[in-house]
């Protein structure tokens, strides 16, 4: 099977790689006193100095502030701060495509937060997220890390309920270091929340530059995912292909493409865009686990087992790619491979390995 629609795969992942805390994981208590001094209030003024807006921000070791492009997409002036200890704030630069804007804040006062690695992360690990929804400053929430979308750096996908205001706030791992920018969820999914990678707080330049909340990163993969929901196809085919027309190195865009083509049963058609996100992040499991389903459709088994391969090497908790590799093995008349990926894939879901089973005795 290819990996199932964006969420419908939640379930799943859950269940399958939810791992122990291991390391030198702090408690929830000590990752919130780690980090409460890091995130700040951030309000948004219009030209007559009233407040229109609010979202987040986090103190970084260079004295700026970071939070989302759409948090201060409107302001004319900002103020950064918790309680009644605002100061004043400038935009310092932003970068638009990728929804991360700094400000410069003369006397503010906090702790800068310790940078991570979006890197290290894996499905499953424990993260906090920690920002001011609907102003409510230092408002903790804990999750895991529910996928790693695209990249590198990828995109996070966590557990860790994500409100409004809360945008632009600081998501940090188990030892109490940024991993990401807190940045949307999708409302009625409580596991569709998504962070922006800390990687790419770095790479935004001094500088502003005119932009529109549609432009952002985080608005592609929102849009997809609000169509994918709504089983709109048609109107996902067109979202992707402009998305990867408008930036065609993005692995997710292609990933998306080829996810709503084989929705579609345009097979073909989804092995190319699917190659082509493997080609960009060889690291994408999902990108292999549904290139490998689509070659069982057209029936090129033994590309099949290369790709199934790939994601089962990637991501070995993964029963979907274990599967699908079974089922190649089986139809490609390897009865013995099949066999034994059945007796492993016992271990991740046995439902699934049952269902393996019986497809290789019937052949």
């Amino acid at each position: 099977m290819k990996i199932p629609s964006f969420i419908k795969l939640i379930a799943a992942v859950f269940i399958l790689t939810i791992l122990p805390v291991m390391g030198h994981a702090l408690t929830p208590s000590r990752v919130f006193d780690k980090v409460k001094d890091s995130v700040v209030v951030v309000l948004i003024l219009d030209a007559k100095i009233e407040v229109i807006g609010q979202g987040s921000g986090v103190l970084l070791p260079s004295g700026k502030i970071a939070t989302n492009c759409h948090v201060v997409l409107r302001g004319s002036s900002y103020k950064v701060g918790r309680g009644k200890q605002l100061v004043s704030a400038f935009l310092y630069s932003e970068d638009r495509d990728k929804d991360i804007c700094l400000l410069d804040a003369k006397g503010i006062n906090g702790k800068p937060a310790q940078i991570g690695k979006t890197a290290d992360l894996k499905v499953g690990d424990t993260v906090y997220a920690v920002g001011a929804p609907r102003g409510l400053a230092r408002s903790l929430s804990v999750g895991i890390v529910a996928q790693l979308r695209g990249g590198p750096p990828p995109l996070i996908q966590t557990t860790a309920a994500i409100s409004p205001g809360s945008s632009g706030g600081g998501l940090f791992d188990r030892e109490g270091r940024l991993v990401g920018l807190t940045t949307f969820q999708v409302r009625g999914e409580q596991s569709l929340n998504f962070a922006l990678p800390v990687e790419w707080i770095g790479k935004v330049n001094p500088g502003r530059e005119h932009f529109t909340e549609e432009d952002s990163q985080s608005e592609w993969l929102k849009r997809s995912i609000a169509l994918e929901k709504r089983k709109d196809w048609q109107g996902l085919l067109g979202w992707s292909q402009k998305w990867t027309k408008s930036e065609p190195k993005n692995a997710l865009a292609w990933f998306y493409l080829g996810f709503v083509y084989d929705e579609l049963k345009r097979y073909n058609d989804a092995i190319e865009a699917l190659r082509q996100a493997v080609r960009i992040n060889p690291e994408d499991a999902n990108a292999w686990n549904n290139l490998g389903a689509a070659y069982i459709e057209v029936k090129r088994y033994n590309d099949a087992i290369e790709a199934s391969r790939q994601a089962v090497r990637i991501n070995p908790e993964d029963a979907n790619a274990s599967y699908n590799l079974g089922v190649a093995y089986n139809l490609s008349g390897n009865r013995t491979a099949a066999l034994n990926t059945a007796q492993e894939l016992r271990r991740l879901d046995p439902i699934a390995a049952d269902k393996l089973s019986n497809q290789i005795k019937l052949r």
